[in-house]
């Protein structure tokens, strides 16, 4: 059984690292560019076949709630970063796209992010890296109930 002070310990240690590194990536972000919930909508838009994905897809990567995501989606297509059209697949669902203005707005943030992200991570060598890599992937795995 795990030692639960260690447990205790070393999810400390992980939530003030997350919250830190977190803070000194976020500084790539501003309002009157593109928000870390804006990036995050491009991100999963971006990837999809066509620049384009499912509004319930781009839901379930954020980490806010569905109506939140629906008024920063209604938002961003105000601001012309995306545009909304009904799924055609789904009667009830919607597609998102991103234009032309919000991917390549993407694509400049995205790259200093990812500098900023590739040097304070540049802390720990290659397989210290992918040991995290694999340690957060297996503490992102739901255990089953007992």
């Amino acid at each position: 059984m795990t030692d639960r002070r260690l447990a205790i310990d070393a999810w400390e240690s992980l939530f003030r690292a997350q919250h830190e590194v977190f803070g000194d990536i976020n500084e790539d972000f501003h309002d009157d560019t593109l928000n870390q919930a804006e990036y995050d909508v491009l991100l999963t838009v971006t990837r999809g076949e066509n620049m384009t994905a499912r509004l319930r897809d781009v839901t379930a990567n954020m980490l806010i709630s569905q109506p939140s995501v629906s008024r920063l989606v209604d938002r961003m297509v105000a601001r012309g970063l995306i545009s909304k059209c009904a799924d055609p697949d789904d009667g009830r669902g919607s597609l998102v796209k991103a234009t032309d203005a919000g991917a390549a707005l993407f694509r400049r943030v995205a790259g200093a992010h990812g500098r900023a992200i590739a040097e304070r991570m540049s802390l720990l060598n290659d397989d210290e890296l992918q040991q995290l890599r694999e340690l957060t992937a297996k503490l992102r795995k739901k255990q089953p109930s007992c």
